[in-house]
């Protein structure tokens, strides 16, 4: 059974299908899987152990009947703990929820229970969502190097991306078939770029956010990681209550992209390199590849204080300042510098964000997709951004500065490893394409393979 632990979601469903994988047996392996690593609290903030096996039933019951719900009936993934879950602690790495207790499971959680699939945990993540470097040493209880800092699949003393770090780690460790994230500046491609794991990040508005602990709702987003883009169609299918994209024939064959300079070039040496190879293997296989940049972004970017940080401050304002002293002082600050900007700022930001996604949209019209690097650095060592204020800070901004195009512009993403360590190529497609961007995703992936 230990084999289970590393198949794909949808191989997963294939074989409960086929009758050779049983959805109880498999779940109990995976919550043992968890219960005996040397890294399972780091990873999980908390197993939901009853649900699961009582959900692997309900699967083994329609497996054996014949009525399965769809191909990932029976098959055990992991949830942010900012997905609400009813009668079950749901506090989004902050010591400023603590013991906080949903009535409702988040809307997409109860489409994913609808669907069969199983609910093995809530796994750890950046506080309130709020970083991209994983890092959260406020929360977690007594752990070291830092409480509620997952491992990074590659090295396990550096960081593994955030804000979305434990749902990456329960893949990347073989604790869950697949992780549900979020994003809204990076937060799902981020962990999945550097623990090799396929990242969506959907278009915001797509799936419901109802029941998800917010960030800054005008950008949040909700996305599966997972080890094939097969997968993350599936489970956005699930999520959304619908058909998953047909992946079959895909081809890179006259694909037209655009690399984004300065993005794709102004990155570290293993990153820039990765990136370099893979654009040439699409390339070989029939893509067609343009490097330029496109007017506006760089005034999209400047604009990022103004919208996230003014955001986030203004949701969490009255619960940050009740209690500031439960914070890690890093996100804090973060949370804080949104309140530089007045609400004519915020809404003047906004109007000029309107415009300028309408000059990438004319821009790049002629393009399937957009390519660059999905983070221009490697993930840094956990112990010196704990010790080193200045180096979290650069490190955090640098670590979201390619991803966060995708959010400004209101783009689909998809984050594909590489094949070298913690390096992964992004592809961002026009709102509302994921079907297209994930049919691209899957002849890339075959292609870098």
């Amino acid at each position: 059974m230990s084999e289970w632990l590393w198949q794909s979601a949808s191989d997963l469903g294939r074989g409960i299908g086929a009758g050779k994988i049983d959805p109880v047996e498999l779940t109990q392996a995976y919550l043992d899987a968890a219960a005996a690593h040397e890294y399972g609290a780091r990873i999980y903030v908390r197993m939901t152990r009853n649900r699961a096996l009582a959900e692997a039933e309900g699967a083994r019951q329609r497996a054996q009947s014949g009525f399965r719900r769809g191909l990932l009936d029976g098959v055990p993934i992991s949830w942010k703990d900012l997905f609400d879950t009813a009668g079950i602690v749901t506090e989004a790495g902050s010591m400023l929820l603590e013991g906080r207790v949903p009535d409702a499971d988040a809307a997409v959680l109860q489409r994913a229970t609808q669907a069969g699939l199983v609910c093995l945990g809530k796994t750890h993540m950046s506080e309130l969502a709020f970083a991209g470097l994983g890092v959260n040493p406020a929360y977690g209880g007594n752990i070291d190097p830092a409480p509620g800092t997952p491992p990074n699949v590659n090295d396990p003393a550096l960081a593994p991306g955030g804000s979305s770090s434990g749902a990456a780690a329960s893949v990347a460790f073989g604790l869950a078939a697949a992780g549900i994230g979020s994003d809204t500046g990076g937060s799902v491609r981020v962990p999945a770029a550097w623990n090799d794991l396929v990242g969506l990040k959907t278009t915001h508005g797509r799936l419901s956010l109802q029941g998800v602990v917010p960030l800054a709702e005008s950008f949040d987003t909700v996305g599966p990681l997972c080890r094939t883009v097969e997968d993350c169609a599936q489970l956005l299918a699930v999520m959304e209550g619908s058909k998953p994209a047909d992946l079959r024939g895909a081809s890179l064959q006259g694909a037209r992209f655009l690399v984004l300079e300065p993005y794709a070039s102004d990155v570290r040496d293993a990153p820039g390199a990765a990136f370099v190879d893979a654009v040439a293997r699409l390339a070989a296989a029939g893509a067609k590849i343009t490097s330029g940049t496109v007017a506006g972004i760089e005034e999209a970017m400047a604009l990022s204080p103004a919208l996230f940080a003014t955001e986030g401050y203004g949701t969490w304002r009255e619960v940050i300042e009740a209690a500031p002293d439960k914070m890690y002082s890093r996100i804090l600050e973060r949370f804080r510098g949104g309140a530089a900007f007045s609400a004519p700022d915020y809404v003047a930001a906004w109007r000029r964000l309107h415009t300028l996604r309408v000059l990438w949209a004319r821009e790049t019209a002629g393009y399937d997709a957009v390519l660059l690097p999905s983070v221009p650095n490697l993930p840094p060592n956990v112990a010196r951004l704990m010790d080193d204020p200045d180096f979290y800070v650069a490190e955090n901004l640098l670590t979201l500065r390619n991803t966060r195009v995708g959010n400004l512009m209101g783009l689909c993403g998809l984050s594909l490893p590489t094949g070298t360590p913690s390096c992964g190529m992004m592809m961002l497609a026009a709102p509302m394409a994921e079907e297209r961007l994930l049919r691209l995703g899957a002849a890339a992936e075959a292609a870098l393979t």
